[in-house]
């Protein structure tokens, strides 16, 4: 914590730290100079107070002045008592799943805020991004990420910066440049230092869409790796036809109409028959550890620690990054006796739930955040945070 606030000691009174050569000289360390580097301040929305207040403390810096009200007309009131003019201003918010809506327009309100306050830079840090769930396109539904993406941007973001994104390329529906850091280093250690016998132990990919991620942890840990293959069969699941499966017209009405014969009928897709659910890999006897980006209902990882420990795995602990836990998660993890551990990183807000389900553990990534933070306003490079990350990680 000293080293940090030694570093960026030159966000309040314009000096940078100083670094002697081998020559005896001094220059200026960072990559802007002093002259054309300005200000930094950094607000927190109230969604997270918890993180603002830790990158404040690690970077040695005091929080901006915020005021956010909440009338009884539900409308949200933005008011800043700082000076932001001509200033980098990096505004901390995260998805809360209590109220997510309400924290995107409140974000969002605060970005405009600053925009039209003339601030030099606008970074937004979210940590979790909210409906990164919604990238695909699904039936007659939308996109909701780009969406989300087009409503920072035009609010005035400048930068993002956030953390395990559920898929990568959710980075190219921002206009604007984005840091995608990882939690991994945070809970590879933990495996490490805090799960025993892990050298026995086996990375588990709760689908075949989680199976590149949870490869990424396999070959760092030099550990095997095991895949939850098929789905649940639930009996009088059956296909629904809602009226957009029309086959097309009678060749004798398509003469009438278009004056040409289909050469034949258009063949349909087969559909997929799903195998029962099952494990693809060697669990007996050893540790599963899950690993994902997320774990909002609890419902899939308790199905998947049960299978795992009918084919004779000893323990199951769930490693992921954003501990959502909405509706009674807590509460069903606590009540599952298969699952030993959860560990998850505090890019969330927490609130109780830790008291909720005791099997919880919590991963502080603040140290993380707070030097992207300081990186990026001295000017300098953010490879440092991305060593060892490969293009397909």
């Amino acid at each position: 914590k000293q080293w940090y606030q030694r570093r960026v000691r030159g966000c309040s009174n314009k000096t940078m730290p100083l670094r002697v050569t081998s020559a005896g000289r001094t220059r200026v360390m960072g990559g802007a100079s002093n002259s054309l580097r300005p200000p930094m301040i950094v607000f927190g929305c109230s969604s997270f107070p918890q993180m603002s207040k830790n990158v404040c403390d690690i970077l040695g810096i005091t929080e901006g002045n915020l005021a956010i009200n909440h009338p009884t007309n539900k409308e949200t009131d933005v008011e800043i008592n700082e000076f932001v003019r001509s200033k980098e201003v990096f505004i901390i918010s995260s998805g809360s799943c209590e109220d997510i809506n309400n924290t995107i327009m409140e974000l969002l309100i605060v970005i405009y805020a600053c925009k039209t306050s003339s601030a030099r830079k606008i970074i937004a840090v979210i940590p979790y991004l909210p409906y990164s769930r919604q990238c695909k396109m699904r039936k007659r539904g939308c996109i909701t990420a780009k969406l989300v993406a087009k409503l920072l941007c035009n609010a005035g973001v400048n930068h993002l910066i956030t953390m395990d994104l559920h898929h990568k390329e959710i980075q190219a529906f921002f206009d604007c440049s984005v840091d995608n850091l990882r939690a991994s280093p945070f809970i590879i250690q933990y495996i490490l230092d805090s799960i025993p016998g892990y050298q026995n132990g086996v990375i588990i990919a709760k689908s075949p869409d989680a199976t590149r991620r949870a490869s990424s942890y396999a070959e760092r840990l030099q550990l095997d790796i095991a895949v939850i293959h098929g789905e649940e069969k639930n009996e009088g699941e059956e296909y629904s036809d809602d009226g957009r499966s029309s086959p097309p017209p009678p060749c004798s009405f398509s003469q009438q109409i278009f004056c040409f014969d289909y050469p034949g009928t258009v063949p349909q897709t087969v559909p997929k028959v799903k195998p029962a659910i099952r494990v693809v890999g060697d669990v007996s006897g050893r540790t599963a550890i899950f690993v994902d980006d997320m774990i909002d209902e609890a419902g899939t990882f308790i199905n998947a620690a049960r299978l795992l420990k009918s084919n004779g795995a000893t323990n199951c602990y769930v490693m992921v990054t954003h501990g959502i836990l909405s509706g009674q998660a807590p509460e069903e993890l606590a009540a599952c006796e298969e699952i030993d551990e959860v560990v998850v990183c505090n890019t969330t807000p927490i609130g109780n739930k830790t008291e909720r389900c005791p099997k919880l553990k919590v991963i502080d990534v603040s140290i993380m955040i707070a030097e992207a933070i300081r990186r990026i306003h001295n000017g300098e490079s953010m490879a440092h945070l991305y060593q060892n990350i490969r293009g397909d990680d």
